[in-house]
């Protein structure tokens, strides 16, 4: 018997629908990132890319628990003598809404040419509109606080 090694052929091209209003970023983020990188599929290879695509909606209206909005500082360096540079995620959703959610799902992607490719098959808009509605994409539960509304 010869173990299965799956091909990118293997894979059909499916499409999710994600909204993110009200959603933490983090839970959001690292739910996205697992399917983007195919690990919900029983034929996951980390070698492959499984040709699913992402599409998150109401970007601007995510959610961050405690004090983030003021306390956490995202750094960069510009590459510059006295380059380094700073924000906060109140100033960065201000500035572009769907930066918050691009750089929580990168952290969780691999730093590599797969993690590049991986990252371009994720499309993020502010508002509730996309231009993706021929793909006929799959809406995606995240359960993280709607299973908190059903409770109550």
């Amino acid at each position: 018997m010869r173990t299965f090694s799956p091909k990118s052929e293997d894979f059909k091209e499916t499409w999710y629908l994600v909204d993110a209003e009200d959603e933490t970023l983090g839970r959001l983020a690292a739910r996205v990132a697992r399917v983007l990188r195919g690990k919900h599929l029983p034929t996951f290879s980390p070698h492959i890319s499984p040709r699913t695509h992402v599409i998150i909606v109401n970007a601007d209206k995510v959610r961050l628990t405690g004090k983030k909005w003021t306390d956490k500082i995202y750094y960069w360096h510009t590459d510059w003598p006295n380059g380094l540079r700073s924000t906060t995620p109140q100033k960065l959703i201000e500035k572009k809404p769907t930066e918050l959610i691009r750089r929580a799902v990168w952290g969780m992607i691999p730093k590599n040419r797969l993690g590049h490719a991986t990252m371009t098959r994720l499309k993020i808009y502010a508002g509730p509109e996309h231009p993706h509605k021929a793909q006929q994409p799959e809406v995606l539960t995240l359960h993280t606080n709607k299973a908190k509304e059903v409770k109550a």
